[in-house]
């Protein structure tokens, strides 16, 4: 059986804090007539449901613990010290400091940031789930030939990115003269993220930047090109190689790429109901 100390218990308890509702929300609230308390201090008292809710975001294994007898009761006591310790720092004032007042104002902020983004994503699932009810997503196998017939094949590139166009023309022509550099020029100028760098990407028309796309596509292998702009940069590519796909391993993507265009033409008519302006920032 797998056991642990009272400290170990004490930092399980400390990370689930961190992962459930704002601190202080369940506590000195009266409990439903049928709910089941397993502690009471002071004032406050515990419920199973409260006691449940802080067991859901251990593992499984540190669950399967605290749900013994000798864990649960080690539980059990960590939150009822947890309940007197704030029972205390209250009595001493310390919840109206300024150090405490500040840090729960920001955690208000960020948890109303994180309702509010899931509430974004959530009303984007439920709106493409209408669309795709409706029949305004659906994809015929035609649909799909007719697309393989005109890009069979899928490219991969590598790039660099940089951020000002003085800099990104002064590499590309440095890489045109000598493309043996190309490791060495992307470590030193290219600012995207570093998990990206020295990686290569591979994509069929439809799945990438669509300027980029262009550009590989009318690129013979293993030339340099550029630098195009896009929202993230200036970019300069290397086309490494060009592979042509059978239908059926490229279908699937053709599917996603066909409904992500259906999607893309539902959102530039409705510019035509909402007004859509974006400020961008004179270069």
């Amino acid at each position: 059986m797998k056991k642990y100390s009272l400290v170990c218990l004490s930092l399980l308890l400390l990370a689930a804090c961190h992962k459930t509702q704002e601190p202080d929300a369940a506590e000195g609230t009266e409990p439903a007539a049928d709910e089941i308390i397993v502690a009471q201090v002071g004032p406050d008292v515990i419920t199973q449901q409260q006691l449940d809710d802080r067991l859901a975001v251990l593992t499984q294994d540190d669950r399967k613990f605290a749900q013994t007898a000798v864990g649960r009761r080690n539980f059990i006591n960590l939150l009822a010290r947890e309940r007197l310790i704030a029972l205390d720092a209250k009595d001493e004032n310390l919840d109206q400091s300024d150090v405490y007042l500040t840090a729960m104002e920001d955690k208000r902020q960020q948890l109303k940031d994180i309702y509010e983004e899931y509430g974004h994503q959530l009303l984007g699932r439920l709106w493409e789930q209408s669309l795709q009810e409706k029949g305004l997503l659906s994809v015929t196998d035609e649909e799909i030939s007719a697309y393989y017939d005109k890009y069979p094949y899928e490219m991969t590139i590598k790039q660099i990115i940089i951020s000002d166009a003085q800099t990104a023309d002064a590499v590309y022509r440095e890489l045109r003269r000598a493309k043996s550099r190309w490791n060495t020029l992307e470590k030193q100028y290219s600012t995207a993220p570093d998990q990206s760098k020295g990686k290569e990407i591979t994509f069929m028309p439809g799945e990438f930047i669509p300027e980029l796309e262009v550009i590989a596509a009318n690129s013979p292998t293993g030339s340099v090109q550029g630098f195009v702009k896009t929202a993230q940069g200036f970019h300069i590519i290397m086309k490494t190689r060009e592979h042509k796909l059978k239908l059926k391993e490229a279908a699937a993507r053709i599917r996603v790429i066909l409904e992500n265009q259906k999607i893309d033409a539902v959102l530039n008519a409705l510019q035509n109901k909402y007004k859509v302006v974006i400020y961008e920032e004179d270069e």
